[in-house]
Formats: structure tokens, sequence, C-alpha cells
């Protein structure tokens, strides 16, 4: 009975946030407690949440110094360097846009952070999706798949939880996984290059030479709409309501009406609904040029500490979040303003994160997700047993989804690891196998980094999902092929 409400309550909560029936924050939370009433343990629920709520702690904490620290880096112009480089190489062609997301989020990717990676990747894109009316479900989705294989760095988290769990070597683990982990990620890029020629052939061939006056930072600066746009090499029509001005992809569009791929556009989920936004502008009175290297060097060692576990990571954010305010912005009216511009993103982040520990601690609380576990791996046939590596990575796609990486590590995973020593199937092949599907996971509801991403491009959760999913199972489908022809498992 626990099985099959497990998966109940897991697919009635995607269900309804998919449909926008709910919100994700509601649904987080009134879901398992209406299930954890149905299973009868309503009078525990106090305690189970409260038990969700002390393991996800320290996340949440971390995520609020984290947005709090990136932000002040955002704001004093750390990243700016990296907008500049990126937009050079994309010239505002939808397709280079696009898989410019997919390797600037693989390149700061390789700090091991998730929210890192999801706030330095939206801020430096979104102002160009927005002004060119790009689709933004398009970035998130391909941020956050690029993240997930990524994400299976030994410093990342997944592949040290199994060699944990195993007792096996991390570096055993992930080194043998590399060309299939670069397969995968040459899938991503690959899938990105194909989104943006749709994206490409959605919005027309556009071009920025003309608009930025050989700037590049000029797309950053200003609204999407207010006059007559700038030929580009094609421009796109108006849509129903008013006929548009030609224009370089959207820049500058005419006033009459939205642009084509317009945020109304039935093609372009996720899209805000905001024209007028403000990008990084390179006259803010924000920014600290001469304070660039001391954010830099401040960044790396923040990075280098957090690689070599010097100290617990929020402490590490909570740390350099201090120093950071403090040094740049000396004033203490400056640093509550500064606290008060990414508050929003902090409560939503943290709620959302505190919403999440409902859910976890009904699931684990009320044995669901140990019962839905089980259920998958007695469902394996005895004669699958010399093959348990591959049972394990497909199994991964949808256990880390629906649990915690701590939940199917140290849960699941030696269950697997013991039916296949019973074959001749070694721990470290099982390992191995396991971090294929950490694609997928990272668009995993109980993933808060994942909040991050969606609540700073301003994309519903439902709409990320709903495109997100197919792909994200793709890839980690096609990290797992590639081990099996590589031999790796």
């Amino acid at each position: 009975m626990l099985t099959i409400l497990g998966f109940v309550m897991i697919a009635t909560f995607l269900v309804l946030i998919m449909m926008k029936k709910m919100s994700p924050m509601g649904a987080l939370v009134l879901i398992p407690a209406l299930f954890c009433v149905l299973v009868g343990k309503g009078a525990h629920l106090g305690d189970y949440v409260l038990d969700g709520v002390g393991d996800l702690a320290p996340t949440a904490a971390m995520l609020m110094f984290a947005i709090i620290y990136f932000g002040v880096m955002i704001d004093v112009g750390l990243f700016d360097p990296i907008v500049r480089l990126i937009l050079r190489f994309c010239k505002a062609d939808p397709m280079r846009v696009v898989v410019g997301t997919a390797i600037l989020a693989a390149i700061v990717s390789l700090d091991g952070d998730g929210s890192t990676t999801f706030m330095i990747t939206v801020s430096a894109m979104v102002p160009l999706y927005r002004r060119l009316k790009m689709s933004l479900v398009v970035m998130t989705g391909v941020a956050a798949t690029a993240n997930g294989v990524m994400n299976t760095l030994p410093w990342g988290g997944p592949t040290a939880r199994a060699a944990t769990a195993l007792k096996v070597d991390a570096t055993d683990i992930f080194v043998p996984m590399i060309p299939a982990l670069a397969v995968g990620l040459l899938f991503v890029i690959a899938l990105a290059y194909g989104l943006g020629l749709r994206e490409r052939k959605r919005l027309g061939v556009l071009t920025l030479d003309d608009v930025t006056a050989g700037d590049p930072e000029q797309v950053l600066v200003g609204a999407g709409t207010g006059g007559k746009g700038t030929k580009g090499t094609k421009g796109t029509k108006g849509a129903k309501g008013g006929k548009a001005g030609r224009t370089s992809g959207g820049v500058g569009s005419g006033t009459g009406g939205p642009a084509a791929g317009a945020p109304d556009a039935p093609d372009a989920p996720g899209v805000s609904d905001d024209d007028e936004f403000k990008g990084l502008d390179p006259h803010r009175a924000t920014l600290r040029p001469k304070l660039y290297w001391f954010n830099a060097a401040l960044t790396v060692a923040l990075l280098t500490l957090m690689i070599m576990e010097t100290l617990p990571i929020p402490v590490l954010f909570l740390l350099a979040a201090a120093i950071a305010l403090t040094v740049n912005f000396p004033h203490m009216p400056d640093q509550k303003a500064r606290i008060a511009a990414h508050a929003e993103n902090v409560v939503n982040v943290s709620g959302m994160v505190f919403a999440a520990a409902v859910f976890t601690g009904v699931l684990t609380g009320t044995g669901m997700v140990e019962h839905m576990a089980r259920w998958l791996v007695d469902g394996v046939p005895e004669g699958m047993g010399p093959h348990m590596a591959l049972v394990t990575g497909v199994l991964s796609l949808p256990l880390t989804y629906f649990m915690s990486n701590d939940g199917f590590y140290f849960g699941i995973v030696p269950i697997l690891a013991e039916a296949g020593a019973a074959h001749g199937v070694s721990a470290v092949e099982i390992a191995r196998a396991s971090i294929a599907g950490q694609a997928l996971h990272m668009s995993s509801p109980l993933v808060p980094a994942v909040y991050v991403l969606v609540g700073m491009a301003k994309v519903e959760f439902g709409d990320h999902t709903r495109f997100t999913v197919k792909w994200a199972a793709l890839t980690s489908l096609v990290v797992l092929a590639a081990a099996l022809a590589f031999g790796i498992i």
C-alpha cells in the first residue's frame, strides 16, 4: 500500500505543477501532508517535517548566503567579462546563444555547485534571451542538463557519495567514466545546437553588429521595445495586433505589437511578460572596478576552500558574503540596499527548500520511499543479475529524480551492489553506473538549486519540468549507453 501511495503522491505532485493547478511551494507542502494523513500517520506529520527541515537547513543556509555573495559579485562587475565574451561568441544568433548557454553552464559547473552555476549562467544570459525574445525555458533546460552531466565531478557530490557508500575510491569511479561523460556533454551541446536552430527558425537569422556598434555590452542595456529597430540580415514580422519594425531578432522592435517569438507566442513557454527589463548596465553605480582583482581572488579562494572541504559550505558562503559586503560596500546603507536587492531571490529559494523538506520528510518518515525503492529492486528479473550495472544505471534515472542523492546512494545503491556481487558484478561498476542519471537529477523538484535557476530566470517550474525532463532523461541514457559501449560498466 505504501508503495502505491508513494507513486500516486509523486504523480499527483508532478501533474498539478505541470498543469499549473498549484504552485510548487503549495504542492510541496499540501500534497505530502494530505498523503501523510491518508497512510494513517497524520499524528507524526510534525516530526516528519521537522526531520526534513533539519536535514535541509544547511542547504537553505548555503543557498541564502550564496545568493547574496554571487549577487554582490554580479553587482560589482566580476562576471561582466564573461558576459562580453559570451556575447562576442553569440553574435545574437539564437543557435549560438543556446550553444553558448550550454558551454558556459558546463564551464562554471567545474566548481561543483549547481546554485553557483545557475546564478552565473542566468545573470549572463537572461538579458540576451529577453532582448532577442528567445524562450527562457530553453535556457533553463540546457543549463540544468549541462550542469547535471558535470555534477558527476568527484567534488560535486554524487561520485563522493557512491564512493563512500560502496567503500571504493572516487578516482576509480570518475576517471574511467570520463569518456562516457564527455559523450554526454557533447550530446548536450548537440542538443543545444538543435534547439538553437529551432529558435533561429522561429526568430530569423539575426545580427547585433549594427545595433551594438562594436560594443557588445550595449545589448544588455535598455528595454526590449521602444522604437524602430535597426535593419539586420533578416527581420521578424509583427504578430497579431500590429506591425513590428524590422529588427535584428527583436532588438528594438516596433511598438505596434509584439514581435514574433514575443512572450505571448505559444511556442515560447516560460518567457517573462516583462519587456521592460534591466540588464547588466556597464555604467551601474554598484560597479567596483578598483576592487576587481580582490573580488576575483576572494571568489577563487572560496571555490578552492569548497573543493578542499576546509569548512562546511554554508559557513564558507556566510564568511565570504560578509567579507564581500564589507569590502565592496563599507557604508551601512549601501550594504542594506544590496541585501534588499537580492532579498526576493533569497526568500523564494529558501522558502522552496523548506517546502521541499515537507515532501522529503513525509516520503522518508512514512517509509514510502523505502517501499518504492525495494519494489523496484525486487522487480528486477533474476536473469538480469549479471547485468546489475546496467540495471543500476537505468534505475538511477527515476530514483535520483524522485529521491535525494543521499537516499539513493546510501539506501539503494548498496542493495544493488549486493545483488550484483552475487553475480560477479564489482562494486565499482555499480558505482559508475549509479552516476548516469545525474543529468535528470538536476531538474528534480527535490534539488534546491533548480529553484535558483527557475526563480532567477522567472520561468514557471512546471514549464521547465515539462520541457526539460525528456531531454535530460535522454542525456542520461546516452551517458549510460556510452559507458556500455566503451566497456566501462
